[in-house]
């Protein structure tokens, strides 16, 4: 029945009758094709020996059998189970056994060929198969392959019967020796999860067609060369033959003319070279391809029959452009573009590995509207379809093989069973994608390490197309000098900022561009210093950008038996080994919701930026830098608003100037130094929006919002309100030496008392909840120093002239490092209590998650309004996309879901805010100096214990924090830690904030 006994134990055997790779052609909705994707026949066995004997026959039986989706994962359909790990393989072994209990798949359809397409080749397409696929057809075997990320084509024309019902049977096995280099980061799933159809050509055709559309050193004109690869049905090779190539711009206008060469059809031993037609070209004045301008032409290559009739035809699109690395920089287009990408696997939280082009395009869309501008196919090539889309839409791909051999990273590159796997996946790859503008550099994998397997495959991919450079880590890994014939990049993984800054500021080896393969991991709460990082890209030549970790959690769509539904990782559907929640680390949620970090790379990537000094604003001008490398302004418009103190004084249409791609220019606007009172400030903000519908946006989409700070004229300060003083009574617990009730309107405000805070719900950079071994994370440290749970000793409350002062002791499992607190109290006529802190935090303590106060308000305070940075949360390190003014949320809405669930909802450089009951009745808390706040439904309490979002229940009041300090977030989950500025160390700490009756709306 098998047609290599065991062979998914055998590395060295990588296909059995599947055809060589080559671009994909066939139009999906044309009459030579026809899908197999719906409903099939599906059995599951514990092990390729256990399927029932004949299965693949047409008269077989599979009454018994089940109903499945194909495309679609099993592991998604109530069969076998999906299993999270990051590095380990899933089972016991060493490559390339595979354990005895291997399930395995069993597929039975059946298709009809049309009877026009009798006297045509008949293939059968798998888009992709985990991870190895057997196939019969008519009962005969038909063949097998290995790589479950690329498709795999079989020639199936002498096993159909043109007219009839043909049944097409499928083995899939789970395990293999493939496994082994298919380790990535992400879930292990199985079965059929790419389309499968079947399609004819003609059996004289066009086999392949390679192109490069380059630029010539004008970067205007283009340079077309076009190799043609002719198979030639027996019969039919003879002289005459011919390839015509025509180009066509967008509009469908001719370009270039028409190139015609003759098919050779000798097969003279030395001499034969293929059946292959080389034709070139120049074509002046072409628009070049870049992700800021996808300029597309279309390439008809015919195959024309000795008596002139049109005989074959394949169609293409291509882009013009050039790609190259010069020293420390890697050109596109003769610019040393700027790369801001962001690594994708295919994922769906109901289907697993199944997307669709509806998917596929979702999220490129919302790459782009976010400011992304490349995409790393971590760590795999992505279905065809994807890449027409990012040539289509504008992203820059670093294509890479579907190779990683992460649990022996150092051994498989170096075995030589394994060779012809590393070969077979990135010649294949290359092979099909080769076509693609989009495609700027190939991938020879991800964390496989480096031996002679990397050496033979860039050797190889090298020879077979010069025009993209590589790019590997694993060769740089550990050694970035090391002398390199594998990568052409710099591609450093999750490094420390400080040594990239060294590195580009004092020229350290080696001479050639850095791009980050990966960095501001994303996992939970995180991408913290996201802008300091970039501060540094686009200060230090030989920086060009990275690719952030990565697009969504991998959170599965999971329902419990009472009904609830959550985002499952690791370990929930009882899959042992896991690797729990480290799957859950992407910029946008499971479903593609982004997550408040998006916002700070959409900031980030505005492509115009904003300047005025106080003489700018004196003479009425703003300054505008266009950080484009190829565009100029005109797709944009420009809005602008002047704010005091959150307030909007003034706003219009900004006349935006048409900048030319790196240039400056200057814009009028009046009204630029408003009037202020004391301490008040003034913000200009300018949105930039779309001012026509794009692919990726509509007409009005804002693609970025630049703000600074304005120079004021000072005005006399405004009227004190009306006194307070009686709506509002204070009284303090001189026992407990606390804040026992604020009333206000008769009301009581308070649910708990301030106290001291020094604790955090963790994120997960901060150490993972659920993983041993966190003693060297700072949740480590924080836990050993009993931080979340302090004992609180009240030393002295004394009371002076109405001021009482408290001095508190709070201890961990440390009495020889005390935390003190000393706590002064006033309450003013107007009915302010005024309270002063002093905290001194001992040496021992080195590294705080915070230092403030925590307190609960009553519930019913639910609307929420604040003067600082917003509408989305902030952190110390990661601010910059949340711009100030003045914000308006309720406490419920300032939950943010993130899977695991922990810290969030913080909001840094505050002034003020304000919680309010329904009756307009509210209090106001403010500082001396700008603070970091949070107002939830949540203790950090609740938040630590709980290890799915779902399993949080709404408290009734509002849990708030006032921080004076509060640690950066960072990415320490896999990545640096935030940086030594943003880290809360021990000292004295003293600050003054208040309570007081908020105004009525």
């Amino acid at each position: 029945m098998l047609p290599v006994p065991r062979a998914w134990e055998r590395p060295e055997v990588t296909a059995l009758g599947r055809l060589p790779m080559h671009t994909p052609f066939v139009d999906r909705d044309g009459p030579w094709c026809r899908s197999l994707d719906g409903t099939w026949r599906f059995a599951l066995v514990p092990r390729p020996d256990a399927a029932p004997p004949g299965f693949e026959a047409p008269d077989f039986d599979d009454g018994a059998w089940d109903d499945v989706t194909v495309p679609g994962c099993w592991t998604m359909q109530g069969y076998d189970t999906p299993v999270y790990t990051n590095i380990r393989m899933p089972f016991r072994g060493f490559p390339p056994e595979v354990p005895a209990d291997d399930p395995t798949g069993l597929y039975r359809t059946t298709f009809t060929v049309p009877t026009s397409w009798r006297d045509r080749r008949v293939v059968l397409h798998v888009g992709g198969a985990e991870s190895v696929l057997y196939v019969w057809v008519n009962g005969a075997p038909v063949g097998l392959s290995k790589d479950s990320r690329l498709e795999a084509e079989f020639d199936v024309t002498p096993h159909v019967r043109v007219g009839a019902r043909n049944t097409l049977a499928a083995m899939v096995v789970r395990w293999s020796d493939a496994s082994y280099v298919e380790d990535q980061d992400q879930w292990w799933h199985a079965g059929i999860h790419r389309p499968v159809l079947v399609y004819a050509t003609p059996r004289t055709r066009v086999e392949d067609v390679k192109v490069d559309a380059g630029l010539a050193d004008d970067l205007a004109t283009g340079t077309l060369r076009v190799r043609a690869h002719v198979a030639f049905d027996e019969p039919d090779r003879r002289e005459g033959w011919a390839v015509e190539v025509r180009l066509a711009d967008a509009r469908g206008r001719a370009v270039g003319g028409v190139l015609r060469g003759p098919v050779p059809h000798g097969r003279e031993p030395y001499l034969f070279d293929g059946h292959v037609v080389r034709l070139e070209t120049t074509v002046p004045g072409v628009a070049p391809w870049s992700a800021e301008q996808p300029h597309l032409y279309r390439l008809r290559v015919a195959l024309v029959a000795p008596d002139g009739a049109l005989h074959d035809e394949v169609v293409l699109r291509t882009g013009f452009r050039r790609v190259e690395v010069a020293g420390r920089e890697l050109l596109v287009n003769g610019e040393p573009v700027l790369f801001r990408g962001v690594n994708r696997h295919d994922f769906d939280p109901d289907t697993g590995r199944v997307v669709s082009v509806d998917d596929m395009r979702a999220d490129l869309v919302l790459m782009k509207r976010y400011g992304f501008n490349a995409v790393r196919t971590a760590h795999s090539p992505n279905d065809p379809r994807f890449y027409d889309l990012c040539d289509e839409l504008g992203l820059y791909v670093v294509d890479e093989a579907n190779i990683e051999a992460h649990a022996y990273i150092f051994h498989l590159c170096h075995d030589p069973r394994y060779l012809a796997a590393w070969i077979d996946r990135g010649a294949r790859m290359v092979q099909r994608d080769k076509n693609h503008p989009c495609v700027v550099m190939w991938s020879l994998g991800n964390e496989s390490g480096h031996g002679p397997a990397h050496d033979a495959l860039a050797a190889w991919i090298r020879a077979y197309d010069p025009t993209r450079p590589l790019h590997y880590e694993g060769a740089i890994f550990g050694d970035w000098a090391r002398p390199q014939q594998v990568t052409d990049v710099l591609c450093p993984m999750y490094p420390e900022l400080e040594d990239v800054v060294r590195w580009a500021e004092r020229g350290e080896p080696p001479d050639m561009p850095l791009i980050m393969c990966e960095y501001s991991h994303a996992m939970g709460n995180s991408n913290g210093g996201l802008a300091d990082t970039w501060d540094e890209i686009e200060r230090l030549h030989g920086l060009q950008g990275g690719f952030v970790w990565e697009w969504r959690d991998h959170g599965l769509r999971q329902r419990l038996p009472d009904g609830t539904v959550r985002f499952a990782y690791g370990g929930d559907f009882g899959d042992r080994p896991n690797d729990v929640n480290f799957c859950i680390d992407g910029i946008t949620w499971p479903d593609r919701r982004p997550k408040p970090a998006m916002e700070e790379h959409k900031h980030l990537a505005c492509p115009v930026r904003l300047r005025v000094s106080k003489a700018d604003a004196r003479r009425g001008v703003v300054r505008l830098r266009n950080v484009q490398s190829f565009t100029d302004t005109g797709w944009l418009r420009a809005r602008y608003e002047i704010a005091v103190e959150g307030e909007v004084v003034q706003k219009g249409v900004l006349r935006l100037p048409r900048i030319a791609p790196g240039g400056e220019a200057t814009a009028e606007v009046a009204g630029l130094v408003p009037e202020a009172g004391p301490g008040e400030q003034a913000w200009l903000t300018v949105s930039f929006e779309t001012a026509r519908e794009l692919p990726w946006a509509p007409k009005g989409f804002e693609v970025g919002r630049q703000q600074v700070e304005l120079p004021v004229r000072r005005r006399r300060a405004r009227v004190p309100a009306a006194r307070a003083g009686d709506r509002v009574h204070v009284e303090i617990d001189r026992e407990r030496g606390l804040l026992r009730s604020y009333l206000l309107d008769g009301r009581e405000v308070l649910h708990e008392p301030p106290v001291l805070s020094l604790w955090r719900a963790p994120t997960d950079n901060d150490g993972l909840k659920l993983a041993p071994a966190q003693e060297l994370k700072p949740l480590g440290r924080w836990r050993g120093w009993g931080l979340d749970a302090l004992s609180r000793t009240v030393e002295r409350v004394r009371t002076r002239d109405g001021t009482t002062t408290v001095r508190a002791v709070y201890t961990g499992t440390d009495p020889g490092a005390p935390v003190v607190q000393t706590t002064t109290y006033t309450v003013g006529p107007d009915g302010t209590l005024t309270i002063t802190e002093d905290v001194r935090v001992p040496k021992q303590l080195a590294d705080l998650p915070r230092v403030g106060v925590v307190f609960a308000v009553a519930p019913g305070y639910e609307r929420l309004t604040w003067l600082g940075r917003g509408p989305h949360e902030s952190y110390p390190d990661r601010c910059r996309g949340a711009l100030f003014g003045r914000w308006e949320s309720t406490v419920t809405d300032q939950y943010v879901p993130y899977v695991m669930p922990q810290e969030h909802g913080l909001h840094v450089d505050t002034k003020w805010f304000a919680l309010h009951d329904d009756h307009d009745s509210g209090i106001v808390v403010r500082a001396t100096a700008p603070f970091a706040f949070s107002a939830l439904h949540h203790s950090a309490a609740d938040l630590t214990a709980a290890t799915h979002d779902v399993e949080l229940v709404a408290r009734a009041e509002t849990i708030v924090h006032v921080d004076h300090r509060h640690r950066g977030l960072g990415t320490l989950s896999c990545g640096p830690d935030t940086l030594p500025r943003y880290r809360v160390g021990p000292g004295r700490y003293r600050w003054t904030w208040s309570i007081a009756p908020a105004p009525r709306a």
